[in-house]
């Protein structure tokens, strides 16, 4: 006898199941810890049997690094959305710093998660960075960008990865402060904050002009500290 087909799949069932797995699971891990999240209650809260969280997911260390990945991918979703919303290169760096920050403030279990992640797998890199290292793409644009900004003579000449790398530590540093003080600073506030200090710096219009022979490409072999001192002597 030939076998009667099954019911088909639903491919959009399975990708909701499977995101609201993920949502629950960040909080449950944010609020629980790792060790002690236990999949039965994670089931019970989404009034599923603990067999189809495992079936999604076969191991909770699976389910952990998937609830991270989703995390990281929603956050790169909102940069780009608030990105792509402006026209202004300048302008759309502002958009992205504040749509970051907002996004932490949004979330702020994803910041236990990368936490937890530090504390739970010693023994390999860290989610968050991975995915910046790997995201090409990405990468490229924010470069093409920035690159720009220097061609148009709208920023200083300086390696555009140097410049990349110093706004997300930045904005990575900024989101741990936040959380782990309780700051409630506004994060549009916070953006512009940022944006303030690293794009028109410290100094006044007079001290730069003293300090403009100071570069970091004039000589590498040399730290600006010791080429200011040099000049001063």
């Amino acid at each position: 006898m030939s076998r009667r087909p099954g019911r088909p799949i639903d491919v959009q069932l399975q990708e909701r199941r499977r995101a609201e797995i993920l949502d629950q699971a960040a909080k449950l891990f944010a609020a629980r810890g790792y060790a002690s999240t236990d999949t039965q209650e994670l089931a019970a809260e989404l009034n599923v049997s603990k067999g189809t969280i495992f079936r999604y997911f076969p191991t909770k260390r699976e389910l952990f690094s998937a609830a991270i990945e989703r995390s990281l991918e929603q956050l790169r979703l909102a940069v780009d959305v608030a990105a792509d919303a402006v026209d202004d290169p300048l302008e759309k760096i502002i958009a992205a710093m504040t749509a970051y920050l907002r996004f932490f403030d949004d979330h702020p279990e994803v910041v236990e998660l990368l936490i937890l992640e530090r504390a739970e797998f010693k023994d390999r890199i860290s989610s968050y960075f991975d995915r910046r290292d790997r995201g090409a793409e990405c990468d490229e644009y924010w470069r093409l960008l920035l690159t720009g900004l220097i061609e148009t003579r709208r920023l200083r000449e300086l390696p555009v990865d140097h410049i990349r790398q110093v706004l997300g530590d930045l904005l990575y540093g900024t989101i741990f402060s936040n959380h782990m003080s309780g700051r409630a600073r506004p994060f549009a506030e916070q953006a512009n904050a940022l944006f303030d200090i690293v794009f028109h710096g410290l100094f006044t219009e007079r001290e730069r002009r003293r300090t403009a022979p100071v570069s970091l490409a004039a000589d590498e072999s040399h730290s600006p500290y010791e080429s200011q001192a040099e000049q001063m002597i």
